[in-house]
């Protein structure tokens, strides 16, 4: 099976950016679509930004025309480029694959918005 790793998490003001990255241990062709989820501490875990093989991509409502997810085929990596960062985007950011067979998640990477 594919592993995905993220990194890229970190502390920022409100109002500044993140760019997550999630490398995949193998091609991330074998999977039908990627997606980016977070978990706040308490909530349930929610899914974020969307992408499929082909480039096509969805957002949560709460993170329209702030965030961009992308993928990279040629270094087997999806990104989430974050701006305009609010307190409540604050989470541990999730990495997901999800192919014919099986799904892949990675290990999380923290987000905390504060000033």
């Amino acid at each position: 099976q594919v592993q995905l790793v993220e990194s890229g998490g970190g502390l920022v003001q409100p109002g500044g950016s993140l760019r997550l990255s999630c490398a995949a241990s193998g091609s991330i062709l074998s999977f039908i679509d990627m997606d980016w989820y977070r978990q706040a501490p308490g909530k349930e875990r929610e899914l974020v930004a969307h992408i499929t093989s082909g480039g096509s991509t969805n957002y949560a409502d709460s993170v329209k025309g702030r965030f961009t997810i992308s993928r990279d085929n040629t270094k087997n990596t999806v990104y989430l480029q974050m701006n305009s960062l609010k307190p409540e985007d604050a989470a541990v950011y999730y990495c997901n694959g999800r192919s014919k067979y099986y799904s892949s998640w990675g290990q999380g990477t923290q987000v905390t918005v504060s000033s």
